[in-house]
């Protein structure tokens, strides 16, 4: 079987508070593994389930120097909703960000250690879909990207342009996954990405031995997950299966 997209790793300076600010703003609750990670998913989740894209936050010595590659679109029920969610955005602590956006009907933000997400115009495609309507990953080639993706895991490949390619749990719940092209180039180590996860019998080995036949390289950490990249460079995690 396929993995699926379970959570994105999201790293800190200080786990405990950026995940406090998280929690706020999505509503949901935290949890921790053990010193430096904070865990972040709905109340009465029951992981794995692709109604939610969970979040991991790790500690981290590394400072935040360029824009981040990865990031979560909020979604929003009407104009009076998205103007709420901005000002109560603002009163926990996130601000204005410019990255280069122009005039465009979403707000872009960054949270308290600077990590860039926006706030989206209510859309009848984000109905009933949680607090969080998509994640977006910055890309070169969209359309690799969906062919990559959209067999490395079970999650259906909805739309494929020259702009952006989406995709969403095969199970037609959840966030959207967004690859978004974009004319910036990948020049450090992402400080969020995604952790996807096989199945519950399924073999890790070959689980990454398949990811690597369809473009995906290793990285050689000592750690009992796979670190793999995608063919344009991204870090993921390959987590035990479950």
């Amino acid at each position: 079987m396929a993995t699926r997209l379970v959570q994105i790793n999201m790293k800190a300076g200080d786990d405990s508070a950026l995940g406090a600010f998280w929690a706020e703003v999505l509503g949901w609750e935290v949890s921790s593994e053990g010193p430096g990670v904070t865990n972040l998913e709905p109340e009465g989740f029951v992981y794995p389930d692709p109604v939610a894209v969970c979040i991991d936050l790790v500690v981290s010595p590394e400072p935040k120097t360029v824009k981040n590659r990865v990031h979560v679109d909020l979604a929003t029920t009407s104009a009076a909703h998205k103007a709420e969610v901005v000002a109560r955005l603002k009163d926990l602590g996130a601000t204005p960000a410019d990255v280069g956006q122009g005039d465009v009907p979403w707000t872009v933000m960054a949270d308290p250690e600077g990590n860039e997400f926006c706030v989206l115009d209510p859309s009848p495609l984000h109905r009933d879909i949680g607090p969080i309507a998509a994640v977006v990953v910055d890309c070169v080639d969209p359309r690799a990207m969906a062919r990559f993706w959209g067999e490395a895991m079970d999650w259906t490949v909805q739309e494929v342009t020259d702009h952006e390619a989406v995709l969403r749990s095969a199970k037609d719940v959840g966030p959207y996954l967004r690859f978004v092209r974009t004319p910036d180039a990948k020049t450090v180590w992402n400080r969020v990405h995604l952790d996807v996860r096989p199945y519950p019998g399924d073999d890790l080995e070959a689980e990454a031995a398949t990811l690597q036949t369809l473009g995906a390289t290793a990285v050689d950490l000592d750690v009992r997950w796979k670190v793999l990249t995608d063919p344009e460079g991204n870090e993921f995690c390959l987590l035990t299966p479950a």
